[in-house]
């Protein structure tokens, strides 16, 4: 039980790191909370400036598979766990982590979408699937350049790839905090999603700086 707190509460707190804010704050001396959409995630901050939107999808992602790695080598070192187990603190340390970037105590509980987070927690904990999501987004985004329909859509179906090949492990928990997760991801965007509706969601487009 003291393991599992140490987990959730280290993949919040990692999670919470607004690597998006503090990447224009320093290299920009700008609030990227007030430019664009206002979220803190890669997506925005590419809009403004394509390399720090590199950096903050890298961090972003590198901050989801480290709550993975973390909550699998404390399983590990805890009392040797069984796998299945393991693979459920797995994927407890996804969700938490991408709360933890929805909700991020260091800004006031006011972060991103999850996405990138999602993505990096998930890609230890489910690779195939994720590869397969990776190339559903990137198909969608060039057909219809929304980034927004193309992650929801694509965090839509993910939960069908890890169930189909198999990657939740044999425990049918590890499928229900994915498909959990996939949900939270999707409310996420629910302004995106009447602008979608309403044809004024702004496609993708990228700036020169």
């Amino acid at each position: 039980m003291i393991s599992l707190l140490i987990i959730v509460t280290f993949s919040y707190l990692v999670g919470s790191i607004p690597f998006g804010y503090i990447l224009v704050r320093i290299f920009r001396r700008q609030d990227v909370r007030e430019s664009g959409s206002g979220n803190i995630g890669a997506t925005n901050v590419a809009r403004s400036s394509p390399m720090l939107g590199l950096f903050t999808l890298l961090l972003d992602a590198g901050k989801g598979s480290a709550a993975v790695a973390i909550a699998v080598f404390t399983s590990e070192l805890g009392n040797q766990a069984p796998e299945a187990d393991m693979a459920v603190h797995a994927a407890l340390a996804a969700i938490f982590a991408v709360i933890g970037h929805m909700f991020p105590v260091w800004l006031k509980f006011k972060g991103g979408k999850g996405v990138a987070t999602g993505l990096g927690s998930f890609a230890l904990i489910a690779p195939k699937a994720t590869l397969i999501a990776l190339g559903i987004f990137a198909i969608t985004l060039l057909a219809f350049r929304f980034v927004s329909f193309s992650s929801i859509f694509t965090v839509a179906i993910f939960p069908l790839p890890v169930w189909l090949l198999r990657e939740y492990h044999g425990e049918l928990t590890v499928l229900v905090l994915i498909s959990t997760c996939s949900i939270m991801i999707m409310l996420r965007h629910h302004a995106n999603i009447k602008r979608l509706l309403h044809g004024t969601e702004p496609r993708f487009q990228l700036r020169r700086g």
